[in-house]
Parts: structure tokens; C-alpha cells; sequence
């Protein structure tokens, strides 16, 4: 039976289906030769990726950019609205029909909730949300799910621990809903009390078989994980400063509290002071890995979406 892909935009984990993932996983795996050697294929040549980035980026954006001129196509766009004309006055859906003028597809980051879905609805070509405020991150999810089943070799029958900011952390908003998707999961939520997972990411795990566990400390979950995955406290998101410096630097992972343990380390970067350097050059260490697994990742997205829709 041949696999297809269904979904024409890539807004929401919430809107995969167990095959959808494991498509775009089985695609990069394909691509990763590419990503890792460093050529350039033609399966993209000519096409043109917009890249519409409100909110700051660098692993993000960068990826998407180079993913896409390893497929032989390119890309334009801004690094933030002061250098758009949304610093003109230019509303956003303006902004977006002007780019699907130039482009085969568009990856969007914005700090509200919800630009995305917005803009999908008023374009013609593949959407695809980079980061929505404290909503989704879906393509970090697809290389974060890549990254587990590479190093572990499933995804299936694992225990996560997802810890720091699980509040305003889009990734691990996002990451909690793939892993709805599959067998035997259990996840340790592992935060300040101030920083506790949204209600209704429990209310979506509650209706899948994932076993969930709320946790405050790291030592309360390490002996029973397979992935610790690793969040930064994030400033900006804070109103108050003094909330955020109150609990910064909650929760240090360094190298003796990993020696002897069967586990690996994850973050979706950038780090600040959440793992310390002392386990950078460990067994523990994936989180450099997943930065790079963003390229074959990315590739596939764009393959998929770009040669399923064309313009």
C-alpha cells in the first residue's frame, strides 16, 4: 500500500495522524544522506520558500533555509516585523498574499497564537506554522520524534520526562500531543508550580493512552526515563521580570547526576543555564544531534508539501 501525506499545511500536531508522522520520518530518513554530505538534490529546483519570521529565530529559520537550497530551490524573507512593512502599517494578511505572489510555500513565526491557521486560510500555497507564541511548533515535534526514534529506535513503549517551562513552552505542548499518537507512553511533567502544562494539554492526553505523572523535582523521575527532555525558563515570556527570575535556573541537569543511567538528554535549544557544559561531551548529549536533525526533517516537509501542491 502506498503511504500518502493528507495534510496540504503543517499548522498543528493536533491535526496528524499516527501515519502522517511517520511519513514525514520515513521521508527524511531518505533525505539524511543529503543533509549529512552536504549536496544539493533538484527535487525543489526553482521553487521559492517565504519565510515570514515576526519573532526572533536562529535554528529555525536557519534550517528551513538550508533545508530548502539542499533541495535545490531558495528562499526569501524577513528575520523580524521591523524589517517588513508590517512596521509601515501593512496588516499581516496583506503581507501574506503579497509573498504568496513570490513563493511555492510559507513558514510563519509569530508571536500570537493562531497567525498561522490564519494566514492558511487566506493563501493558496503550504503554510507551515514555525512557532505560534505559546501554541504549537510542529516541525520541532517531527524532528524531536525523529530524534527518539533514531536514538532509541522507537518511539512506541517510552518514558519522557518533560521538564522546566511546560506553561509557555510550545514545544512541549506540541511534543505531549504527538506522543498521543502512540503505544505505551508515559510522561513525567516535571515544573515549577507557576510553570505547570496548560489544562488542556491534560485534557487532550486524557483522551489518548498516555499515562501522565506531574513531578517538582528531576531526582522524583530519572531512574524510570528513557528521554529527559529539557526546557529553558523562558524570559520573554514572563510580565514580570521578578516571576522570572524568582524560579530561572529551577532545574540543572549536569553529568553526575546522569553517570550510570540508560537515557538521553534533549532540548529543543537555546540553552541557557538548564544543562550544564559538563555534559556536552557525554553519551548523554542529543540535543546538538537534534539541532541537526531539523535538515533532513525540514527537507522532507518541504518535499512533501511542495511537490503535493503545486503552484
Amino acid at each position: 500500500m502506498v503511504k500518502i501525506f493528507r495534510l496540504k499545511s503543517i499548522i498543528s500536531i493536533k491535526d496528524f495522524e499516527r501515519e502522517d508522522v511517520e511519513y514525514i520520518l520515513d521521508e527524511a530518513e531518505k533525505l539524511e544522506n543529503i543533509a549529512q554530505s552536504k549536496e544539493v538534490s533538484n527535487e525543489l529546483k526553482g521553487k521559492i520558500l517565504g519565510l515570514m519570521f515576526f519573532e526572533p529565530s536562529t535554528r529555525t529559520r536557519m534550517s528551513f533555509e538550508t533545508a530548502m537550497k539542499r533541495l535545490g530551490g531558495d528562499g526569501i524573507g524577513f528575520e523580524n516585523s521591523g524589517s517588513s512593512s508590517v512596521s509601515k502599517g501593512e496588516s499581516i494578511a496583506d503581507t501574506a498574499k503579497m509573498f504568496e505572489g513570490y513563493c511555492d510555500a510559507l513558514v510563519i513565526r509569530h508571536e500570537l497564537e493562531g497567525v498561522s491557521k490564519f494566514i492558511s486560510d487566506i493563501v493558496d500555497v503550504p503554510v507551515i506554522n514555525a512557532g505560534d507564541g505559546a501554541g504549537q511548533h510542529p516541525t520541532q515535534t517531527l524532528l524531536d520524534l525523529y530524534t527518539i526514534r533514531k536514538e532509541i529506535g522507537k518511539i512506541d513503549d517510552i518514558k519522557i520526562a518533560l521538564i522546566g517551562d511546560l506553561k509557555y513552552g510550545r514545544t512541549v505542548h506540541s511534543l505531549s500531543n504527538a506522543l498521543g499518537l502512540f503505544n505505551n507512553i508515559k510522561i513525567y511533567l516535571v515544573s515549577p508550580p507557576e510553570l505547570r502544562m496548560p489544562q488542556e494539554i491534560l485534557i487532550d492526553l486524557n483522551k489518548t493512552n498516555v499515562e501522565y505523572v506531574v513531578a517538582d523535582k528531576i531526582e522524583d523521575v530519572i531512574e524510570d526515563v528513557d528521554v529527559l527532555y529539557v526546557t529553558r525558563i523562558q524570559k520573554e515570556r514572563f510580565v514580570d521580570v521578578e516571576d522570572y527570575i524568582k524560579i530561572k535556573g529551577a532545574y540543572v541537569i549536569n553529568k553526575k547526576m546522569l553517570e550510570g543511567k540508560d537515557l538521553i538528554v534533549m532540548h529543543p535549544l537555546p540553552r541557557i543555564d538548564e544543562i550544564d557544559t559538563d555534559v556536552d561531551d557525554t553519551k548523554y548529549n542529543k540535543y546538538f544531534t537534534q539541532a541537526a536533525n531539523a535538515v533532513p526533517v525540514r527537507m522532507a516537509i518541504l518535499k512533501t508539501l511542495i511537490k503535493n501542491n503545486p503552484k
